[in-house]
């Protein structure tokens, strides 16, 4: 089996999680890390004992064996050097958000596809045991037909959180909670759920003093009827409280929730037996974390490469996450509902 080469670009808090995984996947291998700070980028490099580079041109002008690059820079940074890099022939890992605009998204997938490269985009939670199960059932009909959905995220991230860099909380490279925290939640809800038909919202920055907001309510009705909630805050006392997911149907109902999503807390369908519900949450509350997400979305970028397929997460899947977020942002904007199709943001057929 071949080994995969990747590297870094942006060696910022999340770029731990991408050397993480790569050190922990069989024939993967850390090539090279990219900074344009010589700091920082000494001390990853340094730890690490890979070759540092501060710009990526020069990164990927010298690093002519490298398969994969992982963009962990600032999410307003995102599409330039995600495009550079598929320019170079290199398949691409983009940290979430893929962009902060349909514009640039719509360019990394672009550029992705005309050089004949790979994309994938970080939404590791679609990798947790709680939500694996989920998936299962969801795909084998047991809801029967949905009534509604509901995706919380009731989180801290303090003044000290966004004071430790200017970009945090920025509007043109970073976003505020639904943008960073609750988009994972919103990629799940829209890919267990389907196509989003019209949006209502209000955003409030409420106790943090940044450009973006800080709470978040949101009411959707999906193409088929299913009506969704969102509801996201960091703004929450002390600490983090809750991260849910619920799925309510005619004959079926699943909730996962905790700090964090990661255990199944109700589980209940039409025809199945108590025994089989109770042995699923069972073995998820065994092992409630499992893999790591970040391993998984790498280990994937791997097989992916080697045996010539699309990732499990693609570069539409983002696109779908973004699009649902900048869509929430419109509507609380415009304080009226946005249809899906008809948002300001929209730059691309692709649904």
């Amino acid at each position: 089996m071949s080994t995969i080469s990747f590297a870094i670009v942006g060696c910022g808090h999340i770029a731990n999680k991408h050397i993480e995984a790569i050190r922990n996947i069989p024939n993967a291998t850390l090539a090279a890390v990219c900074d344009t700070n010589p700091e920082r980028l000494k001390e990853y490099a340094d730890t690490h004992h890979v070759r540092g580079y501060l710009s990526l041109e020069e990164m990927l002008e010298k690093e002519t064996e490298l398969d994969a690059v992982s963009i962990c820079t600032p999410s307003g940074l995102h599409a330039p050097l995600a495009v550079q890099a598929a320019q170079a022939k290199k398949h691409v890992v983009v940290e979430k958000p893929i962009a902060l605009t349909l514009e640039d998204a719509d360019r990394i997938i672009q550029a992705c596809k005309d050089n004949g490269v790979k994309l994938s985009v970080v939404h590791p939670n679609r990798f947790r045991p709680a939500v694996m199960e989920l998936k299962k059932f969801k795909d084998r009909g047991l809801f029967g037909k949905l009534s509604h959905v509901n995706a919380t995220v009731r989180w801290n991230r303090n003044q000290a959180y966004y004071d430790q860099a200017p970009w945090r909380g920025t509007k043109a490279l970073d976003g505020g909670v639904l943008m960073n925290q609750a988009i994972h939640n919103l990629d799940l809800m829209y890919w267990l759920t389907g196509p989003v038909e019209e949006v209502q919202a209000y955003n409030a920055t409420r106790l943090r003093d940044i450009e973006a907001e800080d709470v978040s309510v949101a009411v959707l009705r999906f193409k088929d009827g299913t009506l969704g909630i969102i509801e996201a805050a960091a703004t929450i006392y002390p600490k983090n409280y809750e991260e849910s997911l619920s799925i309510f149907g005619e004959t079926g109902t699943a909730v996962i929730s905790g700090r964090t999503a990661n255990w199944i807390k109700h589980l209940i369908f039409e025809g199945v037996s108590e025994e089989e519900t109770a042995r699923v949450i069972e073995q998820v509350e065994q092992d409630p974390f499992g893999t790591p997400g970040h391993q998984h979305i790498i280990a994937d970028m791997a097989d992916a490469i080697r045996e010539d397929r699309e990732p499990l997460v693609t570069g539409q899947d983002g696109r779908n996450a973004l699009q649902l977020v900048l869509t929430v942002y419109e509507a609380a904007e415009k304080h009226a509902p946005v249809k899906w199709g008809e948002s300001k943001e929209l730059v691309s057929s692709q649904q």
